[in-house]
């Protein structure tokens, strides 16, 4: 498997689409189709009375970059990645999110070499365990957005403001800085994704309401 560091190595400046023919992005995008698609099936098949945001946040669970790295690092796949200097020097063999993204590049590559039936019976295999795990209780306490929104309504107030404050990194490696508001209080979060962060800053503002009730 080859990473985008890797491909923009070997290619002149001026030739960086033909770049984009050495790396594996296009399958990751591939693969993460399919993912969402078999793991949505999966669910749909095994809750059939579970709500759709109950299964949405199943979903998210299953496909979260923490799950498929751990999938990824159990298979060895980041053995088996090309990456470029750099790349290779801060230690990407052993980052979560490129774990997670070469594990849905080969994905991408089973459903092109041998269609759904190869794709479906790899997940089942390496996602087997995840799969017959996943549960509505447990997914809504692993997300800490509906907690703290489920905990401000149940008070009566208004909802949680979510804002981008600050965006570092280039394009394909980007880091969003996002501050929530609620009623009495801020809290700030980071991540790869808008998501990531704003996820990261409703842990944030939990664990403060939690740290007030204690002193209270």
């Amino acid at each position: 498997m080859t990473h985008r560091s890797w491909a923009h190595e070997q290619v002149s400046p001026r030739s960086q689409c033909d770049a984009r023919r050495l790396h594996n992005e296009a399958l990751e995008f591939l693969g993460d189709s399919v993912l969402g698609l078999l793991v949505a099936d999966y669910l749909f098949r095994a809750y059939p009375r579970a709500s759709e945001g109950e299964l949405s946040r199943m979903k998210h669970r299953l496909v979260s970059a923490p799950t498929l790295a751990k999938a990824s690092t159990e298979l060895g796949l980041g053995d088996f990645v090309r990456f470029g200097r750099g790349e290779e020097k801060s230690g990407g063999r052993r980052k979560a999110a490129l774990l997670a993204d070469v594990f849905e590049a080969v994905i991408g590559a089973i459903f092109v070499d041998g269609g759904l039936p190869a794709a479906t019976e790899f997940v089942g295999r390496t996602l087997g365990e995840e799969l017959r795990d996943a549960d509505p209780i447990a997914a809504a306490a692993a997300d800490p957005k509906t907690m703290l929104q489920e905990r401000l309504q149940a008070s009566h107030e208004p909802a949680p403001q979510y804002t981008v404050i600050e965006t570092l990194g280039p394009p394909h490696h980007r880091t969003f800085h996002v501050e929530l508001k609620w009623n009495g209080g801020t809290a700030r979060g980071e991540g790869r994704t808008i998501k990531a962060a704003e996820a990261a800053a409703a842990q944030e503002a939990l664990q403060q309401m939690n740290q007030s009730e204690v002193v209270s």
